[in-house]
This record gives C-alpha cells, structure tokens and sequence, in this order.
C-alpha cells in the first residue's frame, strides 16, 4: 500500500506523522470494508502514531460504542488536519453525542476543535438535523464569530455548515443570510 511519492509529498508540506505510508484512502477504506467494525481494534490502531492506522481507526470505530471519554482522548491526540477532517466526515457526526461535542468545540479556542465542530454540524444539518433554538442561536454566533476571525480552514468549515444549515428550511436559509449579511459576507 505504500506509496513514497505521497509520503514524501506531505513531509514536505509539513505533515508530521511518526510513520506515514501514504497509502491512499481509497485503499484504506477497502481494507476497513474488510476488516468491519471493531471497537478494540480501533482503539489498538489510534494508539500508534502512524498516518495509516489512525485513519483505519476512524474507519472501523463503531459509532455506537464509542464513548464521549474516548472522543476527548482522540481530539486531543489529533495534531494533523487531515486526520481530524477524516473522523469529522466519516465518524465523529455519526456519533450519538455528535451534537453536543460540536457545539463544544466550535466554542473552543483551538482552531482544529472548531473545524471538527463546523464540520459535524454540516454532516448533522446535511442530514436533516434541526438545532434547537439554543442550538440555533449558538450556532449563529459561533460560525459568525468564526467567520470573521478564524484560519482559512474554519472560514471554509464554518461557510459550509451556513450553506448545509441554509437548507433546512426557508427560515433557517433568512437566519444564515441575515447572520452573515450582518458582518458582510453574502451566502449566496
């Protein structure tokens, strides 16, 4: 599965792994297909910082037995985007406390925990999930305050959870354009 080009392509982008093989995704999602769900093996995989097994991790991670514990452990372990893009978009909105922790971490400081935040709430919106008006209302102002002052990757999270909470409904779609019409910024 190893590919040197890629591995070396990302040390040189700074993508700091202790061992990466560069295997390509595709790849690794097969063997995950292959392998199926399992909770010790995930644990047993996240534990090696090596690029491969952490992304199998997340892939064989059943969502409905991990717990919240183990999620902190695994966020605070997590030091390359990449990684926490993949569980973002593959377990962390699955999860079924996935709501609870994004609105943790989209009010954290740490830019990293706020695009898994933005990210699991698009995932959770895409999918149909309405916030309450709590919800709602602290959505609106963290993705705002994100918006004018977050790194380019939590501009482009928080963007698109506006766009996947626009599409809930005609009046989340006037409270995403008037949050963000409020600080300058069209939706569409």
């Amino acid at each position: 599965m190893m590919d040197g080009q890629t591995a070396q392509s990302m040390r040189d982008k700074g993508v700091a792994y202790r061992i990466n093989w560069g295997a390509p995704l595709p790849m690794l999602k097969e063997k995950a297909r292959e392998i199926g769900e399992d909770y010790e093996l995930a644990i047993a995989l996240w534990k090696d910082d090596v690029r491969e097994c952490k992304i199998l991790a997340v892939f064989v991670m059943p969502a409905d037995r991990m717990l919240p514990e183990v999620t902190d452990i695994w966020m605070e372990q997590t030091r390359e985007w990449e990684i926490a893009e993949i569980a973002s978009s593959c377990l962390y909105w699955r999860l079924p406390f996935a709501a609870e922790k994004a609105y943790q971490w989209i009010a954290s400081d740490n830019e990293m925990y706020q695009m898994c935040g933005f990210s699991v709430l698009s995932r959770l919106f895409m999918n149909g999930q309405e916030p309450n008006t709590r919800g709602i209302n602290e959505y609106i102002d963290q993705m705002t305050a994100a918006m004018q002052g977050g790194t380019l990757r939590v501009r482009k999270a928080a963007m698109a959870s506006a766009i996947r909470f626009s599409e809930l409904g005609l009046v989340y779609r006037r409270m995403a354009e008037n949050a963000l019409k409020s600080i300058g910024i069209e939706l569409f």
